[in-house]
């Protein structure tokens, strides 16, 4: 290709030298013409004045004629030539003109194929490069897998039953006399395989148990519950556990009518009778001790020690709270830390019983010598005083919640019956104090079984107290700090909402537990679809991308092919190895997460030594700055890539200019476009080709929630959130991907803002976007997160925020940073000196209209109500480049020249 060109600019160099010489010729033609004419003239003129001696004697006619005689024809034959030759020459130079244009577009052509040729050849390349990346990759993995010398593996097959339960003779003896100490005992494990998924058979309520006195909107509310749950399986011969709804119980035939289950096989084995009557079923359990459950798993509140079987059957709150759905409304403020009264208490009615407890003991101990405030009901039954006349307490749902919340902690005593561990009205008691924020104080903590006390440590929310102890409560209520006090309700808000809130969260709860004891996974959650805004058929058109000739000023990473994140790599250990945060803490026990950001940190040298796979530490280990530091991540996480989302609406060519300026990013996996309008983009629109694919996905509706939709498009841990109209530097997002490494559970982002008190109407918020010193959020319109957060917004966070967020169309970011801030307890992470962006000819932006900010402030306090409090957590921290600003030796380089 090269030789033909240079032969062709040569052929053009000739023709253009030819038509220089054939103007030549014809400007000397043109100058002897001239000559011609002006000698006849000149000749005329000697003829016209010679001598008079000689011509004196002819008239100037005769010479004239005698002169035209003579030269006549000779000129008129030199003029007809000379015309003949300009015929030629013009007609010579009109061809060599059609010639030249020819060759000058011949030239234009082959100049543009050359520049083909060269973006080809630099595209070629990047691939190369890549190929080249890709094969150093493999080998390295493959040098891994030897050293690991641990075998490929695949999912096993999906197991599953193929008839229900076969029958067998069930056991004699009564529930307490019968052994159920382990999962053998009890429960046929060869019917939930690790594959199986946990498939959960529900018994049509209103076809059983028509005598067990459940009501309608029980029988409604679990219907629903179970639907909801990703467990639920209408086929009852693959099923894992049979789920059986059950009442307040008929004295008669109980026993009978469970022996006519059709899949209770003789013994019961993995059934699970759950019972969520808010009665108390005191006076039931006195004829019905002998009543034989076998192998079932029974979940209720109401239980005797003579028929609860540890580690077998459960203890659950009743069905307080409604079917489903958001909870938060009735909930109060978190703050302040100590409210009006140190503790409240309303003594349960007088129940005929051999255990009896003097309640005056409580305030004998409590009120002596003490400005704090108290609240006590000692009894209900008619005639009995109370310590405190404010209040109509007895009976009283509504006065009750009154005095909850402005209580800092709630006395709960152990059933007055002893015979029973666990009651609907003692469970009823503790719902009622972790809704309304008054920290539970169970006396007599070691004769009662708290809900869900195999999975949930209570004592991050609830205080125990043996009654032996009780002279020392007071001064254990006011040691603890202001803090802790916070830190306790918070724990049991968590706990409230999760597990007692609702009927769905109470079945979704009892059915996780049993799973966690047969060591099942949750489910997967489930990934937003990702359709394309294009039809299959249509081929959107590509701009090819300029390709500079010059280096570019820093190296910031290798062009690599596309890596996507592992998936499910801990579906099993997470259970084992973070169990308790998982069901306490940040986790969410219902669900399996492709990826968690709160993996465990191998140590350093790990990843020499052979017990880490995928690392590529800096210069192998030895470090180093500038060409060594930009080769490899380096890091204490093993290699990855992020993903750009952009959420765009009805601005292409702001969103065509963001898109070309993210060609050749290092780490760049892929880039989703989430279109938000509901017009399709124009046929003819060109997008830019940038190195990586670009999915532009059809949003449903119009809506900022689509922001951060956890779609099944996104195959990397790394999200960058970016505005259509932000503008980054190539520097920044590799130096914010690198911090974000470091910091995988917060957002990590450069347009930094704060929440400061609105001095005139306290105790309420402002949204601030001024510069200041301390910063408490980061905008996601440049902000890295993790995709769990984007499974948290879409599913866990509350329906009324992202209400708000399509009622305002704003406010998305502070949901996101409310959420992260909530779940980590850690503010956000400001990287580089950036506090906003300029979009040079993008419109007039809707974060410069005043009625944005005002907006703002409203969803500040709105979602503070909803939370309880205000998680936002201020911080005066920002992350900059290692040796930013350093003197550094000459003969090395820093990690970022402009950082």
């Amino acid at each position: 290709m090269k030789h033909q060109t240079q032969s062709l600019i040569k052929e053009a160099c000739h023709r253009v030298a030819n038509l220089k010489v054939s103007r030549i010729v014809l400007l000397v033609c043109i100058a002897l013409l001239v000559v011609i004419f002006f000698t006849y003239h000149d000749l005329s003129k000697v003829e016209g004045n010679g001598n008079p001696s000689i011509y004196r004697s002819r008239t100037k006619l005769e010479i004239f004629e005698d002169f035209s005689v003579l030269r006549a024809s000779d000129l008129k034959i030199r003029i007809e030539e000379m015309l003949r030759i300009k015929g030629s020459v013009s007609t010579e130079l009109r061809d060599l003109e059609y010639r030249r244009q020819k060759l000058q577009a011949e030239i234009l052509t082959c100049i543009h194929k050359i520049d083909q040729y060269k973006n080809e050849i630099g595209r070629q390349q990047t691939e190369l490069d890549k190929l080249k990346m890709s094969v150093q990759q493999a080998q390295v993995a493959h040098h891994e897998a030897l050293i690991q010398n641990t075998p490929d593996l695949a999912l096993p097959l999906r197991l599953l039953p193929v008839r229900p339960p076969t029958s067998l003779t069930p056991p004699f003896e009564p529930p307490a006399s019968y052994p159920c100490h382990s999962l053998s005992d009890c429960f046929d494990l060869s019917r939930c395989s690790f594959t199986s998924g946990f498939p959960v058979y529900l018994y049509n309520p209103d076809l059983y148990f028509s005598s067990w006195h459940v009501s309608n909107f029980m029988i409604s509310a679990i219907k629903e519950a179970i639907h909801f749950n990703p467990h639920f399986s209408g086929d009852e011969n693959t099923a894992c556990v049979y789920l059986v709804l059950i009442g307040e119980r008929s004295q008669t035939n109980s026993s009978l009518q469970l022996n006519q289950l059709p899949f209770w096989a003789g013994d019961g084995r993995n059934h699970i009778l759950i019972n969520l009557s808010r009665q108390d079923l005191s006076s039931d359990f006195a004829g019905i001790e002998n009543l034989n459950f076998s192998r079932a798993i029974v979940a209720q509140s109401s239980w005797l020690h003579s028929l609860f079987r540890p580690g077998h059957d459960l203890v659950i709150p009743p069905a307080l709270g409604p079917p489903g759905g958001d909870v938060w409304f009735d909930c109060p403020y978190m703050l302040p830390a100590r409210r009006k009264y140190l503790i409240s208490f309303e003594a349960y009615s007088t129940v005929s019983s051999s255990y009896s407890f003097d309640y005056s003991v409580i305030a004998k101990y409590l009120t002596s010598k003490t400005s704090d405030k108290f609240f006590f009901a000692f009894g209900c039954e008619p005639g009995a005083t109370q310590f405190k006349e404010e209040y109509n307490l007895c009976g009283n749902e509504t006065t009750r919640s009154v005095i909850l919340k402005d209580s800092t902690f709630a006395l709960i005593t152990p059933p007055v019956n002893s015979s029973f561990v666990s009651t609907p009205l003692f469970q009823a008691r503790l719902y009622e104090a972790m809704k309304y924020g008054a920290i539970p104080v169970v006396l007599g903590n070691d004769h009662v079984q708290l809900p869900y006390s195999e999975v949930i440590y209570w004592r991050k929310a609830v205080i125990g107290l043996p009654v032996s102890r009780i002279t020392e409560l007071h001064f254990l209520l006011r040691s603890i700090s202001d803090a802790d006090i916070l830190l306790m309700r918070r724990q049991t808000r968590l706990l409230w909402e999760r597990y007692f809130s609702s009927v769905q969260a109470i079945i979704d709860s009892v059915l996780a537990v049993v799973r966690d004891r047969i060591n099942l996974p949750p489910s997967p959650i489930r990934e937003e679809p990702s359709p394309s805004v294009f039809s299959d058929n249509f081929v959107p058109l590509k701009i090819e991308p300029v390709v500079s000739d010059a280096k570019p000023e820093e190296n910031l990473g290798p062009l690599e092919p596309p890596y996507a994140s592992p998936k499910f790599k801990r579906n099993f250990t997470i259970m084992l190895t973070q169990g308790y945060e998982l069901w306490n803490e940040w986790g969410d026990p219902f669900r399996l997460y492709p990826q968690i950001p709160f993996d465990p940190l191998l140590p350093s040298d790990a990843k020499f030594i052979g017990s880490g796979v995928g690392f590529r530490p800096v210069n192998q280990g030895a470090g180093g700055a500038g060409k060594e530091f930009c080769e490899s991540l380096g890091g204490n996480s093993p290699r990855e890539q992020f993903t750009i989302v952009i959420l765009t609406y009805e601005r292409e060519q702001v969103l065509m200019n963001s898109l070309s300026r993210l060609h050749g990013l290092p780490y760049l996996h892929q880039v989703v476009v989430v279109w938000n309008s509901p017009r399709p983009p124009l046929e003819d629109l060109r997008w830019p080709e940038i190195g990586v694919p670009v999915k532009v996905i059809k949003a449903p509706y119009n809506s900022l929630n689509n922001r951060f939709l956890p779609y099944e498009a996104i195959e990397t841990e790394a999200v960058l959130s970016v505005d259509d109209d932000a503008h980054l530097r190539h520097d920044e997002i590799i130096f914010g991907f690198r911090v974000w490494r470091e910091h995988r559970d917060r957002v990590v982002g450069f347009p930094g803002r704060f929440h400061a008190l609105d001095i005139n109407y306290k105790p309420g918020w402002l949204y601030n976007s001024n510069y200041s010193c301390e910063l408490s959020m980061v905008l996601t319109g440049a902000a890295f997160v993790h995709k769990y957060y984007l499974y948290l917004y879409s599913n866990w966070l509350p329906q009324a925020i992202r209400d708000k967020v399509d009622e305002y169309m704003n406010c998305e970011d502070i949901a996101m940073n409310f959420l992260v801030s909530h779940v980590t307890r850690k503010p956000p992470i400001k990287v580089t000196s950036r506090w906003t962006f300029r979009c040079p000819g993008c419109p007039v932006s809707l974060s410069e209209d005043d009625t944005h900010f005002q907006e703002r402030h409203k969803c500040i306090n709105f979602f503070t109500k909803i939370f309880g409090y205000t998680p936002l957590l201020n911080t005066q921290f920002r992350a900059d480049s290692i040796l930013f600003k350093t003197r550094i030796p000459h003969d090395k380089q820093k990690c970022f020249k402009f950082i």
